[in-house]
């Protein structure tokens, strides 16, 4: 919500709260509140990005092309839906079916999912791009912290940075200022959600030299998009981000150590090796875990309250519905060492062991291994990778 002076009471504010509507593929729509400050702040805070509304006997108005390409997220409609705290009311959408036919529509994007710049575009495009509004698809590698400062005007602003990549490129800045995009980032996985982000301007950062994203009151950011996008399909877990068959670096456990102690970014590599741990007599509780099925969050389920383990999920302190997946660990050795606690998990997980399983959300501190993929390595292959290693 955004407070300007009025003009008909002078030294007196009115307050705006803008956001989108989407109820079909293909159709959405701005909407517009105006009215005092307890009435904006009260309506922003009883729904968020992702929420299914009702909104009740809206003001039909056309749209102001001029300010609404300058301001608001473009749309297909002619129209734009004014809300008034006198005549109009918005109320979260309590039936389920309805919910249940609109909620998917959070994963589709607003764009043609092919019309997109890769991170490496974007880098090599350089200082060419800057100031240009773009769309990008990537996946979240890591998120900030939220950082808090006063304007010059007096007014409470906030910021947040997260790091994107894709197969072309790493570590790319995305700069989120307002507090509802602030509020779904926290939320989002790393390394796991993929992001589709509409209408994003680049600019060049002098001070750090390098190309930044930012999210504008024009940008709208689809989370895990649907099976549409083929560059980066939606299954939640680190093989989808690039073809494992363009691995070709064959590493021993030991020099696999050493690499990842040089570099704190995600490296990926061959080893030939043997599966020496492989615990399926622990607890079930430690093979098989719950999972939120929350569309925002698929955090892990709370054993007792049921209830999701992430703090920042939109649901929390709800009962949700949980699906069971295997959540592995295993450990790779070689003639040089162990790789402790490997992941496995996703298609790999079923493929290695003939059942259908799923992703684990955890996340650890120090160096984690995934395993992308298991299979019988051919004696030659191997003899003919190890003697480079052999002194």
């Amino acid at each position: 919500s955004r407070g300007f002076p009025d003009r008909k009471n002078v030294g007196s504010e009115r307050f705006t709260f803008s956001f989108t509507i989407k109820d079909s593929p293909e159709h959405f729509i701005n909407v517009s509140a105006w009215g005092n400050e307890e009435y904006i702040q009260g309506l922003s805070s009883r729904f968020q990005i992702g929420d299914c509304v009702v909104i009740e006997n809206p003001l039909v108005v056309t749209k102001d092309y001029e300010k609404e390409e300058r301001f608001c997220p473009s749309t297909p409609s002619t129209y734009r839906l004014l809300v008034t705290e006198t005549h109009s009311s918005i109320r979260i959408c309590s039936d389920l079916e309805t919910e249940a036919r609109i909620l998917p529509l959070f994963h589709m994007p607003i764009k043609d999912s092919r019309d997109f710049y890769s991170l490496g575009d974007i880098t090599a495009n350089g200082e060419s791009l800057d100031g240009h509004v773009i769309n990008i698809l990537a996946a979240v590698q890591s998120i900030g912290e939220e950082k808090f400062f006063t304007k010059s005007d007096g007014r409470k602003g906030q910021r947040l940075e997260i790091k994107l990549f894709d197969d072309t490129g790493k570590s790319f800045p995305f700069v989120c200022w307002d507090k509802e995009t602030i509020r779904l980032v926290q939320t989002l996985t790393q390394r796991e959600t993929v992001l589709f982000i509409a209408d994003a301007r680049i600019t060049f950062d002098s001070f750090r030299n390098c190309m930044t994203a930012t999210a504008t009151s024009k940008t709208i950011i689809t989370l895990n998009p649907g099976s549409d996008v083929i560059l980066l399909p939606v299954k939640l877990h680190p093989s989808i981000y690039f073809s494992v068959d363009s691995i070709s670096d064959v590493l021993t456990v030991e020099k696999l150590k050493a690499r990842s102690q040089e570099h704190a970014e995600v490296f990926h590599c061959i080893i030939f090796g043997f599966i020496t741990s492989l615990e399926l007599n622990s607890s079930i509780s430690k093979v098989i875990h719950n999972f939120s099925t929350s569309a925002k969050c698929k955090f892990r389920i709370n054993e007792e309250s049921q209830t999701c383990s992430n703090d920042a999920c939109p649901n929390q302190g709800q009962q949700l519905q949980a699906t069971e997946g295997f959540d592995l660990l295993v450990d790779i050795s070689d003639h040089t060492g162990t790789v402790q606690s490997c992941n496995l998990a996703g298609t790999v997980a079923e493929k290695t062991l003939g059942c259908k399983v799923f992703p684990s959300a955890r996340s650890r501190s120090g160096m984690r291994a995934s395993i992308l993929s298991c299979a019988l390595a051919d004696p030659v292959e191997v003899k003919q990778n190890f003697a480079s290693f052999v002194v």
